[in-house]
């Protein structure tokens, strides 16, 4: 079986015509054979009685089609042939499929995005809650992470399916192999903007809690979604309360020296422009983990987030 199993291309079912006037067919090559032996791209008359259906390939962007690919994993070149007749193969069709429009993405080429019939409507719909990403940002120590798990509790408590994407957690295993370079940081915020992308396709509320220092990273991510399923909380709080608060121990080591390219300290914070939320904390007033989740959870009702 396995040596029948032969390359295909994707193709449209028509008639041809060979050189003589007679039906022609691409020469299967012979189990074993050498890619050479497929370059050369061989037709010969159809024999009388021959089984199999005659497959036409008309010219087409060989750069954005499957059929480049197939011929380049065949060995055969890409260019038309002299006569200017289309290639005929023998095979089977499949049908309503004769053109596959392939992409190049970053360094992968050759790759094909595939639809399911079940989409994000019809998740939400289940869900019965619109997906979308809660992007929380602010300094080390302004109570992301604190506010994350206290949104992502009130919500549950309301019946709503919630996933929280926390900084710390994923440079446990997704981001391991990061630093905290500016190069490096930028890939960490585009890895969880990606992974967000998808939770909020599935149409769960994700909810990330990252510094995000730079204003360029969560516009990317922004950029990733429809404008209005990216939620930006601001956690605007005071330097000198986060580096009081300091719970990880992050800001005596980063003024000691001992850690360069601190966010606040030594490497900047740029604050949201456009974000949705701001919550504000003052120096010896700042709103407690439930009244910050209660104002997010009241702007996702009012823009139809949480559905009944």
């Amino acid at each position: 079986m396995l040596a029948k199993a032969l390359l295909r291309p994707p193709c449209s079912v028509a008639g041809a015509a060979g050189a003589d006037g007679g039906d022609v067919t691409r020469r299967r090559a012979p189990h074993g054979a050498a890619a050479s032996s497929l370059a050369g791209g061989a037709i010969r008359p159809r024999e009388a009685g021959a089984a199999g259906v005659k497959l036409a390939v008309a010219a087409r962007p060989m750069s954005v089609v499957a059929m480049a690919s197939w011929d380049r994993r065949a060995g055969r070149s890409a260019a038309p042939a002299a006569d200017g007749k289309e290639d005929v193969f023998d095979g089977p069709a499949v049908p309503g499929i004769n053109k596959l429009v392939t992409s190049t993405v970053g360094k992968s080429t050759n790759i094909l995005w595939h639809d399911c019939p079940i989409g994000q409507t019809e998740r939400q719909k289940l869900l019965n809650q619109k997906g979308c990403v809660v992007w929380i940002t602010g300094l080390s120590g302004s109570g992301k992470s604190t506010l994350a798990c206290t949104l992502s509790r009130e919500l549950h408590s309301r019946g709503h399916l919630t996933y929280v994407l926390d900084g710390d957690n994923l440079r446990h295993g997704l981001n391991k192999d990061l630093s905290f370079k500016a190069e490096d940081r930028a890939e960490n915020i585009r890895r969880v903007g990606e992974v967000a992308k998808l939770f909020a396709d599935a149409g769960l509320i994700c909810i990330t809690s990252l510094i995000s220092p730079y204003r360029s990273d969560r516009r990317a991510c922004r950029k990733l979604l429809p404008d209005s399923s990216f939620v930006e909380v601001f956690l605007n709080v005071p330097l000198e309360v986060c580096e009081e608060r300091d719970p990880k121990g992050l800001y005596k080591l980063a003024r000691a020296g001992k850690i360069k390219g601190f966010t606040g300290i030594d490497d900047p914070y740029e604050t949201p422009s456009d974000c949705e939320i701001v919550i504000q904390c003052n120096v010896g007033c700042c709103p407690s983990p439930k009244s910050m989740a209660d104002q997010v959870v009241s702007y996702l009702e009012a823009n139809g987030f949480l559905q009944n």
